[in-house]
């Protein structure tokens, strides 16, 4: 069976249609068939002039069940475009960037032949990303049923008044108050939307699921971090009549009217991203936002600890008069003292009485 992979790229950008004719290039040469859609290799052969390699048709010469693998050449909100063509069909993605920070990405555009390359020898790795199942309910009534892979974020829909939500957390409200929006968001997402917002940088790792306010009008409104298994909700109150709207992943919009309600919870979808460096997520972190690490050290190249020093044991010093114990040996006599009270010596005994 010959081996297929999926070129998706983002064809209104010339850098992008080079990149997807370098990649097919590089496919053929090496025995994979590059399958493309219709109206991309339409665009792409349109602007970059007919190419001598041989390509199949999605949905026309090949189905995505025969698909191996996906390489998308573009920026996140590419990347997220294939997560929502490929999700339900169990494909890993293998992200280019073209864009400009390129978080889900896993190589940079002077690196496309290596990772052509890396997909040739089937040396990638594929890990899951943990998905949100979003619902929308109006009335009781379930009117919207969609997913999102970094965020759904609840906007307002009116421009010059504020939002008023009520958020909740596992069926038990947390707070009410205005604002312009609330995310909620993936570990995958805290780097996107949410970290705009203000939400922590949560490691892809981690299963957990975010809630972010936006320019929330009120005195406790902080980024929460939750279990992957509880549920947020958060309500469209309908004392001011604003309208709100919901984005998921900046693709699929939902109007809501006063007085829906989203509920958001871990889908049982993930997506698949394929890797061909086990980068750890740090230096990922650093090399994405340029973050300054001049003065890091690192940790002590020493494989074992010094042993410890032998320290001089002090005594216990021995005090120059007795302190414990009942006292022994002849009580000292104190002498007669003479108390001088006005005109006249009164004389003190040994008892300290004054004596008559």
């Amino acid at each position: 069976m010959r081996r297929r992979v999926l070129i998706l790229a983002h064809t209104g950008r010339e850098e992008s249609m080079i990149a997807a004719l370098e990649a097919c290039v590089q496919l053929h040469a090496n025995n994979i068939v590059p399958v493309m859609y219709a109206e991309e290799l339409a665009d792409m052969t349109g602007y970059l002039g007919v190419s001598n390699v041989s390509m199949e048709i999605l949905g026309r010469d090949v189905s995505l069940a025969e698909i191996e693998l996906v390489m998308v050449l573009g920026g996140d909100g590419t990347i997220l475009r294939a997560a929502e063509l490929v999700r339900e069909h169990d494909l890993p993605l293998l992200g280019v960037n073209l864009g400009h920070v390129g978080f889900l990405a896993e190589s940079e555009r002077a690196d496309l032949i290596q990772t052509v390359d890396w997909v040739v020898r089937r040396e990638y790795s594929v890990e899951e990303r943990m998905t949100l199942d979003v619902k929308v309910r109006l009335k009781g009534k379930l009117v919207a049923h969609t997913w999102a892979l970094n965020e759904v974020a609840l906007e307002k829909g009116n421009r010059e008044r504020m939002i008023e939500v009520v958020t909740e957390v596992d069926g038990r409200p947390l707070s009410s108050f205005g604002c312009d929006g609330v995310v909620m968001a993936t570990p995958t997402g805290s780097t996107a939307y949410a970290f705009s917002a203000g939400g922590p940088v949560v490691w892809p790792e981690v299963e957990a699921l975010l809630m972010v306010p936006i320019s929330a009008h009120a005195l406790f409104a902080k980024p929460l971090v939750v279990a992957p298994t509880s549920t947020l909700a958060v309500e469209v109150l309908t004392r001011n009549g604003a309208y709100g709207v919901i984005w998921c992943d900046g693709r699929r919009t939902v109007d809501l009217l006063p007085g829906a309600r989203i509920e958001v919870t871990r889908s049982n979808q993930p997506v698949k991203l394929a890797r061909t460096r086990q980068t750890p997520f740090s230096e990922r972190l650093v090399r994405k936002f340029e973050l300054p690490v001049q003065g890091w050290r690192g940790p002590s190249a020493e494989e074992t600890p010094p042993p410890t020093s032998q320290l001089p044991i002090i005594g216990t010093p021995t005090p120059k008069t007795q302190l414990g114990g009942p006292r022994t040996g002849p009580i000292p006599q104190v002498p007669d003292l003479t108390v001088t009270h006005g005109d006249s010596d009164v004389p003190v005994g040994e008892s300290g009485e004054l004596n008559d």
